[in-house]
This record gives structure tokens, C-alpha cells and sequence, in this order.
């Protein structure tokens, strides 16, 4: 059983109400059984909502508390990002999987890079919130991007 975010198989969840469809990750999931999770809807935040970013640190520091997750109009939304990430680890670790492929750069989802926390569209390395806790638990996340290790893994 495999993970992906809810964005990437066509749902509107984005912060702006889109998605992020890419057909050729659903291509090759088509045969897989597979659940679909976006971390910040389950956290109980809109869609479409003002747009995210992780600042004073990463995903693994919004779990240590360190760093927060804060919206364009200046709202500390962390709860939100850390219950929707408990969220998906329960339902992951419900149907037992062990791979997740989300979405990059996303404050809940980024595997690699992030955005910066400047709302201005610079990146650093590092890993979303829901990310870092499957990481922890063990989860090997990838990302979209990464589409010839997830062919290796499959």
C-alpha cells in the first residue's frame, strides 16, 4: 500500500483550490492499491486557503517546536500542520504502508526543499511538517520529482 498526496492524483486541496495532477504518477500507481492523504485538509484547514510557509526552521523543528507554520495574513496555523500530519501517520499506519511519494516544496509535504518562511519564493533544504513525522516513523517519503527512484522502489 503506498501514500500519495491527495494533490497529485487530481484533488482540489491546494491552498489556491487547484491541484497538482501528474499523470505520471498516477500512470504508474495505476495497478498499486493506494490511499490518498492531504495532511492539511485532515489538519482542518480550507481549501482554498492563504498560502503556507514553515519559518525559523523545517518540519522536524515545527515537531520540536522551534519553528512555526505561518499563513500570507500573518496566522500561526502549527496545530493545523501538526494535526494534519498525526492524521496521516494514523491512517498510514492503519493500512500498514511503508512509502509515501507527496508533494514537493509544501510545508506539509516537502521531502528536500521547502520555501523559506519569506513568502517570496526562496527555497531551503529540508522537509514539511507531515514529512518529518513519517521520516521518524520510518516512512521512506518521496517526492514527484524523484519518479526514477519510486519506479526503483515499486
Amino acid at each position: 500500500m503506498i501514500v500519495v498526496s491527495s494533490c497529485l492524483l487530481g484533488e482540489d486541496c491546494r491552498y489556491n483550490g487547484n491541484n497538482n495532477y501528474d499523470r505520471r504518477i498516477t500512470e504508474l500507481l495505476e495497478d498499486k492499491e493506494i490511499i490518498s492523504i492531504c495532511p492539511e485538509v485532515f489538519g482542518g484547514l480550507s481549501t482554498p486557503r492563504p498560502p503556507a510557509e514553515i519559518q525559523g526552521g523545517d518540519g522536524e523543528d515545527v515537531l520540536e517546536g522551534i519553528a512555526r507554520v505561518i499563513d500570507k495574513e500573518g496566522n500561526d496555523i502549527t496545530k493545523n500542520f501538526i494535526e494534519g500530519a498525526r492524521e496521516s501517520l494514523s491512517l498510514i499506519k492503519e493500512y500498514g504502508c511503508t512509502l509515501a511519494i507527496l508533494k514537493a516544496k509544501s510545508p506539509s509535504c516537502g521531502s528536500k526543499i521547502i520555501y523559506d518562511g519569506s513568502f517570496t519564493g526562496n527555497k531551503r533544504v529540508g522537509a514539511g511538517v507531515t514529512t518529518a513525522l513519517l521520516k521518524k516513523e520510518g516512512i521512506e517519503v518521496f517526492n514527484e520529482e524523484e519518479i526514477d527512484r519510486i519506479i526503483a522502489k515499486l
